[in-house]
């Protein structure tokens, strides 16, 4: 064998071991995707488990608690589907957040809109509150919000007495996330806009607003779902046929404590509609936020 080759053969493992390397690491150490995994368990393993407990008798649950359905029960989806209360809850759920996405993303957008766009004087002050305003959830103000709302105002026990404060305190990530979002779109369209004849007002209505579709529907999500799943507020403002879905689980899981079974069916049902909400938005979610980052 000549020296050459015999250079070449002992070059091949060298090369064909950093390829390997490349290869199994290249997307992330094990400890990531351990980490990771490890996570994901912990995040699903009781939504997993809520699902599968649906569909398993309380004789099951008792007999092994962590065991699958079997057989595989329908009965309690079936009874939770079938009751007139179920379906209250949801349509209280559905007004709420619906109010309070339009009034968040109308008024957000508004909002956002100056704040982007126009130069005037303690504009970036007027900002910083809105941003501050991101520090503070609605627990905090929870007793003079109550006042406010029942006394003040005599909203208590509405839609619209729930979904103003809820609104209210869904502004600050609203603003934060539109703003970057409308300053990135060319002050040139506007110029052009202004030149054909068009108001500043018919530039928000006609140009701005169809472009920043993206950033509204991820704020309108974010809204939408903060909403569904809200309970302090509404445990407070509404009362029997008024109430949202999940004060309907806690009154179902209290009337019905011995049926576990059932806790879960309903349990699970209550959050399906939040879950495929966001899920089937979610590529536009990344595109509102992606545009808002860059912005």
């Amino acid at each position: 064998m000549s020296a050459p080759n015999a250079h070449v053969l002992m070059r091949a493992p060298s090369t064909s071991g950093r390829t390997r390397k490349g290869r199994s690491f290249g997307g992330g150490s094990p400890l990531v995707y351990g980490i990771s995994l490890v996570v994901v368990a912990l995040t699903l393993g009781p939504v997993l488990y809520g699902v599968l407990g649906g569909f398993r008798t309380n004789a099951q649950i008792a007999e092994n608690p962590s065991g699958l359905p079997g057989p595989w029960v329908l009965d309690n989806y079936v009874g939770v589907l079938t009751g007139a209360s179920f379906w209250q809850y949801a349509l209280n759920s559905t007004i709420v957040a619906v109010l309070t996405t339009v009034i968040t993303v109308v008024f957000g957008v508004m909002a956002a809109y100056p704040l982007a766009r126009y130069e005037f004087k303690g504009r970036e002050g007027l900002f910083m509150v809105f941003v501050v305003g991101l520090l503070f959830p609605a627990t905090v103000a929870i007793v003079p919000l109550f006042i406010l709302i029942t006394q003040n105002l005599q909203l208590g026990n509405t839609w619209i007495g729930v979904a103003l404060p809820q609104a209210a305190f869904a502004l600050p990530v609203t603003v934060v996330i539109l703003r970057p979002f409308l300053a990135a779109l060319p002050k040139e369209l506007e110029e052009a806009a202004q030149l054909d004849g068009t108001s500043r007002i018919g530039f928000f209505w006609r140009i701005l607003l169809p472009l920043s579709g993206p950033g509204m529907v991820t704020v309108g999500v974010l809204a939408f779902v903060g909403s569904w799943n809200a309970y302090l507020l509404p445990l407070l403002l509404l009362q029997s046929d008024m109430r949202t879905l999940p004060l309907g689980v806690a009154d179902f899981s209290s009337e019905h404590a011995s049926d576990t079974a059932g806790v879960f069916a309903f349990t699970t049902l209550a959050m399906i509609p939040a879950l495929v909400f966001f899920l089937a938005m979610q590529k536009r979610i990344v595109g509102g936020l992606t545009g808002a980052v860059k912005g």
